[in-house]
């Protein structure tokens, strides 16, 4: 089995054997990896193995958090999908009506500055949203972005982004991501298909929860559901995630989720279900966002190094 190390000798010219990792640490070294990768700024950050762009690291096993994607809702529409139940997703639509107030921008000196935080909405509130679009909808050719603070004077990143997005594929997504409705409302991302179905979820109810600060006060809920012979399923569905939320702690339960994906993926030999390839995805687009609204124009995928 390949090392899971986040610092190895790469395969193809390891020279010595590999001595086992003990699990706890290596959890260690990922959490540690995922931190470095969520600060990055640009994907030259996270190319570290220029000759292994695929997997994003020069690790045989790595990953980035993105927790909802064990979303039971976000599970199933990812399932419908690959049943081929909307036929092709053809259109894909991410909505975050979020807030954030003064307070929680003053909590750390790093939030709100560009050279620390490296940018607003975007880099710090959407890259899961990002992470759950591109898991469903697939590669993205070309994005076309906007920004802006629309009433956050205190700071200097966006606090609202837009983004139109075409995929390889040739269909097409929104992305409206903001942090200036008082008090949020809702955080959002459907999916409909070829054949004129549509589902879709509600991954964060009000304004989205702050690490460390707030907790999540009501459970993600699949809020779309029109698969024919299925429209009936959503309400069962809706009950059957009210009750599980109630069971546990939501703060922890789905990154422990994420945790024993990885960890299986290492006892498995497999990649885990977010890999550190993933979380590259998800700052190219960001990168690519904040570069055509810099340069007023759509940007291709994947994107040319020449900033």
């Amino acid at each position: 089995m390949a090392s899971s190390a986040k610092h190895r000798t790469a395969p193809r010219s390891r020279k010595k054997p590999v001595v086992a990792i003990d699990p706890v640490e290596h959890l260690r070294q990922r959490v540690v990896a995922a931190l470095e990768e969520l600060k990055a700024k640009d994907v030259r950050e996270i190319d570290v193995s220029g000759k292994d762009r695929e997997h994003g690291t020069g690790c045989a096993h790595d990953g980035v958090v993105s927790q909802r994607r064990f979303f039971e809702p976000v599970f199933r529409m990812k399932a419908a999908i690959d049943a081929g139940k909307l036929g092709a997703p053809v259109l894909g639509t991410v909505a975050m009506f979020s807030w954030r107030d003064e307070n929680y921008y003053r909590s750390d000196p790093w939030r709100g500055k560009w050279d620390t935080e490296g940018g607003g909405v975007l880099i710090n509130q959407s890259p899961h949203h990002l992470d759950i679009l591109q898991w469903l909808m697939g590669p993205i050719d070309e994005i076309s972005g906007y920004h802006a603070n629309l009433n956050h004077p205190y700071i200097e990143v966006e606090d609202t982004a837009l983004a139109m997005i075409r995929f390889r594929s040739g269909a097409l997504a929104s992305v409206v991501v903001s942090l200036s409705q008082k008090p949020g409302i809702y955080t959002k991302i459907h999916v409909h298909g070829a054949n004129g179905a549509s589902v879709g979820a509600e991954t964060d109810s009000g304004a989205t929860f702050i690490a460390g600060m707030t907790a999540a006060a009501a459970p993600p809920l699949n809020d779309l559901w029109t698969i024919p012979g299925e429209e009936a399923l959503l309400p069962a569905f809706q009950e059957e995630d009210r009750a599980a939320f109630r069971r546990i702690d939501p703060g922890t339960h789905y990154h422990v989720a994420q945790d024993r994906d990885f960890l299986r993926a290492v006892l498995e030999d497999r990649r885990p279900l977010v890999t550190g390839a993933d979380g590259r995805k998800v700052v190219e687009i960001v990168a690519a966002i904040y570069r055509s609204a810099k340069q007023r124009r759509p940007v291709r995928l994947p994107l040319e190094d020449t900033e």
